[in-house]
């Protein structure tokens, strides 16, 4: 089993449509978790985001809030964050993650750039793996975090932001499953 963890700050917009986006899109073999850096523990997902999955047919029914642990992220094959600052703040308490932290954007840029024939595997979670080892191995040609790689905080900004950061998730999720060899 392969286990992602999906890493924002309340865990009540971005990571856990980003869990429900990934779990829906991804067989059985990858588990995806969330959780936040400042969780808000229990609470479900806000509203506005719970639509908008909803309008593509994900339930949130469910959904519990959580506070990021350290053993969250040591337990974890794959942690994906909304942001550099999540990133940042997950290496500050977990320095060995580096190699299995990324921003959602920048896998989702990076997988971009990795040659055909690099993602094998029998199921989702050997794709994803070697997805990942790919994509690092492309770092080195896109240096630096950019602008477009962050998921923009919906948080209490009404239904235009959540519209924008549901755009940027399903956008990163779609290009992340596309290079994997299937449609999100």
């Amino acid at each position: 089993m392969y286990t992602v963890l999906c890493v924002c700050t309340g865990n009540i917009c971005r990571s856990p449509a980003l869990e429900l986006l990934l779990s829906t899109a991804l067989d059985g073999s990858v588990t995806v978790t969330s959780a936040g850096t400042r969780g808000l523990p229990g609470w479900g997902v806000s509203p506005p985001m719970a639509a908008l999955l909803a309008a593509d047919g994900i339930s949130a029914d469910g959904f519990a809030s959580r506070a990021l642990t350290a053993s969250d992220v040591r337990g974890a094959d794959l942690v994906l964050t909304l942001t550099a600052a999540h990133r940042s703040r997950v290496l500050e308490d977990e320095p060995l993650a580096l190699r299995r932290t990324l921003s959602l954007g920048e896998l989702a840029r990076l997988s971009s750039a990795v040659p055909v024939g690099a993602v094998v595997g029998a199921d989702d979670a050997a794709r994803l793996g070697s997805l990942v080892r790919a994509s690092l191995a492309q770092r080195h040609r896109f240096p630096g975090a950019h602008s477009e790689d962050d998921v923009v905080d919906p948080y209490r900004l009404g239904d235009k932001v959540y519209a924008e950061s549901y755009a940027q998730l399903t956008g990163h999720v779609g290009r992340i499953v596309g290079a994997l060899g299937h449609t999100a």
